[in-house]
């Protein structure tokens, strides 16, 4: 059995730890035969690949990125959803033309609904979720999270000092896209006291009625972490860390300044956590395709590896809810959400 593995979309930690993962059981458990697909998806298109082996798999566990480079598959998932139907038999012709019998696809939401796509289309695939933005829905957790949280944290951390000894707020932007994961669980871990996201939404006179309310109890700084997501009132463009920080010194008085993390949360070593999850979950893979199991994604469900059907994976996000456990604990210690 011939298998390809990709990667595709924003690159993030720990995506080497689970090629690896998926690599090394498929070599010396099931005896197959293993490539990496260049670049992403159009790597297919363009017959870009290397062969893996259990050698050149080794030594890659605690690299950040991918060996494989990695892309954005707008172009491809365009002849996937193409009425032209020689596009779609373009793709099948290519797949078939590297002698693959599964591929494995590594990726957050735009890469899981066009990997569910392929399987439409009746070919043989597997999903892996990554993103450091823990939104894939179907599992409680992605592989990169962990990673981007210890990050974000660390920086929160860093701001208690400078934002103390200037008796400033500090407004800490992070990534997140549309979810505020990060965001939550950075927020609470770094002692955040005002945490902003997508999902909840804000009040702007909540927000500056609580900083004034710490500076009335004679707390003489404070930290607002703010996810990237987040939609800024009144239509604007600005950086949410940048709105947030200009509103709150506006509106009282208090020097206010801004950071955004940025790539940062994406790049670097993957956290012992990443490379186990990694691991584990590119290992399911590989017994799925064993088993013959295809058109599924491995997934974290109830704290267990198991796996989970593309079609209900593709097109949907997995978002904070309201009665996150994290929210719930934050408000009873008197963290805002502003709201």
């Amino acid at each position: 059995m011939k298998i390809g593995i990709l990667t595709s979309g924003g690159d993030c930690p720990g995506i080497n730890a689970t090629i690896r993962g998926v690599g090394k059981t498929a070599i010396n458990s099931y005896d197959m035969e293993v490539i990496g697909i260049l670049n992403g998806f159009t790597g297919i298109l363009d017959k870009n690949f290397v062969e893996l082996t259990d050698a050149s798999l080794s030594g890659i566990l605690n690299l950040g990125g991918t060996i494989l480079g990695t892309a954005r598959e707008r172009v491809f998932r365009k002849m996937l959803a193409s009425e032209d139907e020689r596009e779609r038999e373009a793709i099948k012709k290519a797949y078939y033309d590297l002698g693959l019998d599964c591929l494995v696809c590594i990726g957050g939401n735009g890469t899981q609904r066009t990997t569910w796509m392929l399987s439409e289309m009746g070919l043989n695939v597997v999903g892996l979720p990554k993103t450091i933005d823990n939104d894939v829905y179907g599992t409680e957790v992605t592989f990169g999270f962990d990673t981007a949280v210890n990050i974000a944290t660390d920086a929160i951390d860093r701001l208690h000092s400078t934002a103390s000894s200037h008796r400033r707020v500090m407004v800490i932007e992070l990534m997140g896209h549309h979810a505020g994961w990060i965001t939550l669980y950075a927020g609470m871990a770094g002692g955040a006291d005002i945490i902003l996201l997508p999902e909840l939404g804000y009040n702007m006179k909540v927000i500056i009625d609580k900083i004034k309310s710490r500076t009335d109890a004679g707390k003489t700084y404070s930290i607002v972490a703010v996810a990237e997501g987040i939609q800024v009132h009144g239509g604007s463009t600005e950086r949410p860390a940048n709105y947030f920080a200009r509103e709150i010194e506006a509106q009282t008085g208090i020097e206010t300044r801004q950071t955004v993390l940025g790539y940062i949360q994406r790049g670097g070593s993957p956290s012992p956590a990443d490379r186990n999850l990694g691991t584990l979950l590119g290992g399911h893979a590989a017994k799925l395709i064993h088993e013959e199991k295809y058109g599924r994604m491995a997934a974290v469900i109830n704290n267990k590896i198991s796996d989970i059907p593309l079609s209900e994976v593709a097109g949907r996000l997995k978002l904070v809810e309201h009665d996150s456990a994290l929210v719930e604990q934050g408000r009873l210690m008197g963290i805002s959400f502003g709201i």
